[in-house]
């Protein structure tokens, strides 16, 4: 499976924090926001991921990220040169999907919990069509609503509507299979001159072949497009280091316990920041690294 990041768009609602740079760059607590749907697909198993931008924005990407290769990935890079919807990442990341399955996820949501791990590969390994997945919501019009009959199944995608059909909020994360392209490059643009990643996932609904899986209670959702959500954000990520001792989205750690790297990179790693809490952090779990040590253990369940 490929994953696409999906890191472009204006990032107007945080103005004057991105007038200097990607809303997907802005911290989140101790990391760039990035780090936290990369480690979501890392910990899907994906290997090589497209990271996509704007075009100023390319170099400030390159320098963090590289070519991914300190993480044992492959991580490219392409232009999205103005906003077009959701769907568009499929369109711009066509050659990179090269029949392969696909993750996409957006740039600014970040997912916590023990069992997203192996429910994420799960659902990866059974993938037929495309996985989307739910979330209850106090406020589902603020988001894409899915609508399921009483043995679960998904009957409707509704975006943003003025009368929800259920609490099940879609977040900004989605397998699908290799016909994505040919279904986006069908989508128009929607009354606000977008391709919505909404008729995407009905174009697999209507043949049947579009699942919804519940993240059920134990799954924290956040969105950091706001400065309100964002300092929540950061709230969160800081009380749940604090209390727990992990750190959240921590791509070299994810990295070495998905065995992309070995501990001694990993080490190395944290070297290089080694005045820093991340780096010391990182020399730490690199030294106490052992297939059963690390607390998310529903990752060796997957």
């Amino acid at each position: 499976m490929k994953g696409i990041v999906l890191a472009g768009g204006n990032g107007t609602r945080l103005q004057p924090l991105t007038f200097v740079g990607s809303k997907q760059l802005v911290p989140v607590y101790d990391k760039p926001m990035i780090y936290y749907p990369l480690s979501i697909l890392m910990f899907t198993g994906v290997r090589e991921v497209l990271i996509i931008t704007r075009p100023g924005e390319l170099a400030l990407f390159r320098g963090l990220l590289g070519d991914g290769r300190q993480l044992g990935m492959t991580i490219d890079y392409a232009v999205q040169d103005e906003p077009r919807g959701v769907a568009d990442a499929f369109l711009v990341g066509a050659e990179h999907i090269l029949g392969d399955d696909c993750a996409l996820i957006l740039g600014d949501n970040l997912f916590h919990g023990a069992d997203l791990p192996a429910l994420l590969r799960r659902s990866a390994q059974r993938l037929d069509g495309c996985v989307l997945f739910g979330h209850h919501v106090a406020d589902p019009e603020r988001y894409g609503v899915a609508e399921v009959d009483g043995q679960g199944r998904l009957r409707s995608i509704e975006e943003k509507p003025a009368h929800p059909r259920s609490h099940l909020a879609i977040p900004g994360l989605y397998f699908f299979d290799d016909d994505v392209v040919d279904i986006a490059k069908g989508v128009t643009p929607s009354a606000r001159g977008e391709l919505e990643i909404t008729d995407v996932l009905r174009g697999y609904l209507e043949r049947d072949r579009a699942e919804l899986v519940w993240l059920g209670r134990g799954v924290t959702w956040l969105d950091t497009g706001t400065h309100e959500s964002l300092l929540d954000a950061g709230h969160f990520v800081r009380d749940v280091q604090r209390r727990q001792g992990v750190r959240i989205g921590c791509v070299e750690e994810i990295a070495m316990y998905m065995n992309f790297i070995s501990a001694d990179e990993c080490h190395l790693l944290g070297e290089a920041m080694s005045t820093s809490p991340y780096g010391q952090y990182l020399m730490e779990r690199a030294r106490a690294h052992t297939a059963d040590h690390w607390p998310p253990t529903s990752l060796e369940e997957a």
